[in-house]
């Protein structure tokens, strides 16, 4: 049963040893992590996390000393500087070196460490006597790596790619007599560990190619070895006295979760003296001329490298790192082996699961069987599959788990060599990838169904079985369907989809359907406890629309006929404050940003960032109504007075106008003063404010959305993420609710459908999702274009009437729609053709103008969509 899979049990007698400290592991979450309770954090690859006893040593130590620049002589100069130097031997002193052997130069993070090397290394650069320098580099290596080869480039040095799986020369094989003594210096790069799959590399090529036993390319020389260990590091321990490479670059919040912003750049002292640096920076020079071409550096490799002020209070923090690291774990061998077991157990499950026509699951992208820690590292990396062996986009996947307070990692993770070995993405495709509108970080994950990233899970220190066990659960839960009993969904006008859509159930619901180790075999239906058979009739698309045509008169909506009644606008909605409460009103007047005083508003942290209902549901619960005649706004909420805000854009000399960013976009705001502030942290039960919108500020985001529009200098955005208006169907709507009906545990009324998806303008058309054919729009005397469709995200699983989140309706929504959360589309306006100002108003007919090609389009937008 898949209670047994999924147990602790089951966890205990599958995993490695090693697991839990020797049984600490419970009382380091509770005294360490407070924070995680009730969150699945999956992202140590990406950073882990610091524990609080790290907090309270290093800021212990900083109330209790002065530290200052240590460029000086000074005593609390002096006591930064000797601080400093202790780090250093710390750092050495756990990769198992002295200063005899390695020199540690502190940089901004391993980015920055990879630039130092490529900047320093002395390259023979092509056209001189000699044999020229290469530059090679494992394909599976961090963007940062790869991108050395802009400055290998410069200076007129190749760069070699070398695959994974190809080998290495044997030198005495091809190597002439006389050049054998051949000094050209050449740099062989490769990553410790795999940031993309988890797979580590042998650390014996690093010796292997140093005295010359292999080469990754024939030419002669002398080779060094660049070994990237930022995500091999972070939980495993690195025995530099064994493998001597000359280069090791690391990131300490790889390792500490905290501070960030820091890294280091180990290098062997043997090479040292050949590193070529132009640029000095303060603290670097023992004495230099101001007015000629003079310059002695220190002596020091260290201060010689390290250009400025070192970031001096983080590297103390280090100190406080390794020493509560140490306490809470034993080591990074023990580390090792604790987050291999969970690695080990969760690729096990993983791979057995299967949907009960025998397909799997997922699709694991990994080089090893996840059988011994010394190949394998905690990271996990796959794609979520359909029953039909389809991939689920990974962009779905991550808001599903953030549904669950999972947090997983999606894309390439800056691997794009890895990516392209696993996906069996070709050169060709990512260049026209990138020309169909997918760039790195976004969340296109298929074009033409083909994925253009995948799902990473890793695990750090702290991470539990039961971060696994939940984990596994949701991956059951969210993919395992019973599309056997499902109704196709699709616009009567055109097919979504041609086939059925999986159905999803909600968050652990079918965890018990699962039998032992790989198929699922239950289809016993919510909503039929007999456990008998369910009809599934179909129906005409006339009489589909027939049940429209009744459900809409439900809501008063009039009756729609082809050739009868035109389209209309039954409802219009303003969202005064982005993500709070909608306003409901008959007619509106429209701005140059759409319906006036739409989304004028905001609620940001006490950092100035905005808050939406992703992070805080009770936004919604919030009430604000504008009033027109009194120019005012009325903010109302339960169980607090009413507040007012003035609608005059009056900014006295006293207020400040703050740059801030709403979903990326830069706009121009202002304070709305400290009894608002007071109102909404009061409600809200957190530090936070008011801001509006600076009225000579126009949103950056207007050059993004108004391609094709006719006036787009005209055109400026409020607080939207998108465009000025989001149009919804009822009969959309309607056809929607039928669909998900049998897959929610309570029913959802129309109205409150509607108001879910947070639309400005709802209208009746007869067909539902015709709206998704239209390229224009024109309302009374506004015409309108159409953007693109909405991208759905968590907000539609917020009740917004009670702030209740509903795990199951995203998912629905994505299943409905044939694993696409499409639904509505946006509009931005087009110049008024009349002097009149514009009037949106219920009742007005709606004048559609289809696309030239009416097959419904993908989305355009390549970030997640909210609707604020």
């Amino acid at each position: 049963m898949a209670e047994e899979l999924l147990s602790f049990r089951a966890f205990q007698s599958s995993c490695p040893a090693g697991y839990g400290y020797g049984g600490e592991l419970r009382g380091l979450r509770e005294r360490e992590f407070p924070r995680l309770r009730g969150m699945t954090y999956l992202d140590h690859a990406g950073s882990t996390l610091f524990p609080e006893s790290l907090l309270t040593a290093f800021t212990d130590d900083l109330r209790n000393n002065v530290y200052s620049n240590p460029h000086s002589q000074n005593i609390s100069s002096k006591l930064t500087y000797d601080t400093i130097e202790h780090v250093r031997y710390r750092i050495l002193q756990h990769f198992h070196t002295t200063s005899e052997d390695y020199t540690v130069i502190f940089t901004s993070g391993c980015t920055a460490a990879l630039k130092l090397v490529a900047e320093v290394f002395p390259w023979v650069p092509e056209g001189t006597e000699q044999p020229s320098s290469r530059f090679c580099y494992l394909i599976d290596s961090h963007t940062s790596v790869v991108g050395m080869r802009g400055i290998t480039a410069s200076m007129n040095v190749l760069s070699v790619p070398v695959k994974p799986k190809d080998k290495m020369l044997l030198e005495k094989d091809w190597l002439p007599a006389e050049e054998q003594n051949c000094t050209t210096p050449h740099l062989f790069s490769y990553p410790a560990q795999s940031n993309f799959s988890g797979t580590k590399y042998p650390l014996s090529w690093i010796q292997d190619i140093k005295s010359g036993k292999f080469c990754p390319v024939k030419i002669p020389g002398k080779w060094f070895v660049l070994l990237d260990a930022a995500s091999y590091v972070s939980s495993s321990p690195l025995d530099l006295g064994v493998h001597q490479a000359d280069f090791i670059p690391i990131s300490f919040y790889k390792i500490f979760g905290f501070p960030t912003g820091l890294g280091a750049l180990l290098v062997n002292n043997r090479i040292a003296p050949l590193l070529r640096k132009t640029y000095f920076g303060g603290g670097t020079a023992a004495a230099y001329l101001a007015g000629e071409d003079f310059y002695f550096p220190k002596k020091s490799i260290a201060e010689r490298f390290e250009d400025g002020t070192v970031s001096f209070l983080d590297i103390i923090a280090l100190k406080h790192g390794f020493d509560v690291l140490e306490k809470l774990t034993g080591g990074m061998e023990k580390i090792k082996q604790h987050t291999f077991a969970l690695a080990h157990y969760t690729y096990t499950v993983l791979s057995t699961l299967k949907y009960a026509s025998g397909a799997p699951v997922v699709r694991l992208y990994n080089d090893t069987d996840f059988s011994n820690p010394d190949v394998q590292g905690p990271i996990i990396n796959f794609n979520v599959l359909d029953e039909s062996g389809e991939v689920i986009g990974f962009s779905q996947v991550e808001k599903m788990a953030s549904l669950c307070n999972i947090h997983v990692r999606t894309g390439c993770f800056c691997n794009t060599g890895a990516c392209q070995m696993h996906l069996g993405i070709s050169d060709e495709d990512i260049q026209k990838n990138l020309q169909a509108g997918h760039v790195c970080g976004d969340d296109i994950d298929l074009i033409d169904g083909r994925p253009t990233g995948s799902v990473r899970i890793s695990f750090g220190y702290m991470s539990s079985f039961e971060d696994a066990q939940a984990f596994l659960k949701f991956i059951i839960a969210t993919r395992f369907s019973k599309s056997d009993t499902e109704i196709p969904f699709q616009s009567s006008a055109t097919q979504l989809t041609t086939e059925p859509a999986p159905d999803d159930h909600s968050y652990f619901n079918s965890v018990n359907k699962l039998s032992p180790r790989t198929h699922i075999a239950d289809r016993e239906h919510r909503n039929n406890p007999s456990g008998t058979e369910r009809t599934v009739s179909w129906r005409s698309p006339e009489s589909q629309s027939e049940s429209i045509r009744e459900a809409l008169s439900e809501v008063a909506v009039p009756k729609i006929k082809r050739g009868g009644k035109p389209i209309t606008v039954i409802n219009i909605y303003l969202y005064p404050i982005k993500s709070c409460s909608a306003f409901e009103v008959t007619e509106w007047p429209v701005g140059n940003q759409g319906l006036l005083y739409d989304r004028n508003w905001m609620v940001v942290n006490q950092n100035g960032v905005c808050i939406t209902q992703k992070q805080e549901p009770k936004l919604c619960l919030i009430n604000p109504s504008i009033n027109l005649k009194q120019k005012i706004m009325v903010i109302q909420a339960e169980g607090m007075d009413p507040i007012s805000v003035s609608l005059e854009e009056n900014i006295g000399k006293e207020a400040v106008v703050y740059e801030s960013k709403v979903c990326s976009h830069r706009v121009k705001t202002y304070d709305c003063g400290e009894r608002t502030a007071a109102w909404f942290s009061t409600f809200l039960g957190r530090p936070c404010r008011l801001i509006r919108q600076s009225p000579d500020g126009k949103n950056d985001a207007q050059h993004k959305n108004t391609r094709g529009l006719t006036c787009a200098t005209s055109i400026s955005l409020s607080l939207v993420n998108e465009a000025q208006y989001l149009l919804i169907n009822a009969a959309s709507i309607l056809q929607l609710k039928e669909h998900v009906a049998p897959r929610l545990k309570e029913p959802l009324e129309i109205e409150e459908l509607i108001r879910r998806f947070r639309a400005n303008i709802v209208i009746s058309a007869p067909e539902s999702f015709e709206e998704e054919e239209w390229a224009e729009i024109s309302i009374g005397s506004l015409q309108f274009q159409v953007v693109g469709p909405c991208t759905r995200c968590q907000v539609i699983c917020i009740d917004q009437q009670s702030g209740e989140r509903n795990k199951d309706f995203l998912q629905s929504l994505s299943a409905a729609r044939g694993k696409k959360t499409n639904f509505g589309i946006y509009l931005m306006n087009q110049p008024l053709r009349s002097s009149l100002p514009g009037i949106l108003s219920v009742g007005s007919e709606v004048l559609p103008i289809l696309k030239e090609n009416t097959e419904i389009q993908h989305p355009t937008f390549s970030e997640e969509k909210c609707s604020g």
